[in-house]
């Protein structure tokens, strides 16, 4: 099995104070750990079971739904941290949708999944997250689309819009679709590009 290997001029690319995820079993090399240790970045190794792992969120409104949500993903064998909320008192979407997003950023779980009451407030604040691409998802087609063609690392699902079963059925199809083509990851490239470019401005 190929090992990957972090060289300094890996490290070199990383913003400084930042923390940078690497595979199980990486290959670290002494200039990459010195570089890194005098940039200020944290070097983590992801979790051998990482793409099974799953961080999940919803407002007041998502609640309900997030429960049945929980209940599915252990169903399906998926782990998962619940992020909150744990009570239908009202919440603001921007609080966990952050959360969520930032922990699949920095290469603590393989995906995220939000719901609210529509999914487009919760996908708008994940997507402010660099890293992230969050798709807000209607149906299996959206969601199917949203992993093959964007690579999709967080869904947002309107509790408001759909029942637990379309839920179930749109989770399924996306935690158990991949990204497709050459030609769709040459242009999910573009648009971390695009993000790279902003973020350098800033």
């Amino acid at each position: 099995m190929k090992r990957h290997v972090l060289t300094e001029n890996d490290v070199r690319q990383v913003a400084e104070g930042s923390r940078l995820t690497v595979p199980p079993g990486t290959i670290i090399t002494p200039a990459a750990r010195d570089l890194a240790a005098a940039r200020g970045i944290e070097i983590c190794r992801q979790p051998e079971d990482l793409a099974r792992s799953v961080a999940i969120g919803a407002d007041h409104a998502g609640y309900e739904m997030k429960e049945h949500l929980k209940e599915f993903l252990t169903q399906l064998g998926f782990n998962f941290y619940d992020f909150g909320t744990y009570d239908p008192q009202p919440v603001d979407y921007p609080d966990v949708a952050v959360q969520v997003a930032e922990a699949v950023a920095q290469g603590r779980f393989s995906r995220g999944i939000i719901i609210d009451g529509a999914g487009i407030g919760s996908c708008i604040a994940a997507n402010k997250v660099p890293g992230v691409r969050a798709a807000s998802c209607t149906d299996v087609a959206t969601a199917r689309n949203s992993r093959e063609h964007n690579d999709a690392n967080v869904l947002t699902l309107g509790a408001r819009l759909m029942t637990p079963e379309t839920m179930r059925e749109i989770v399924r199809v996306w935690l158990s679709t991949e990204v497709g083509a050459e030609r769709h990851r040459r242009r999910v490239e573009k648009i971390m590009a695009i993000e790279r470019k902003y973020r350098a401005r800033s």
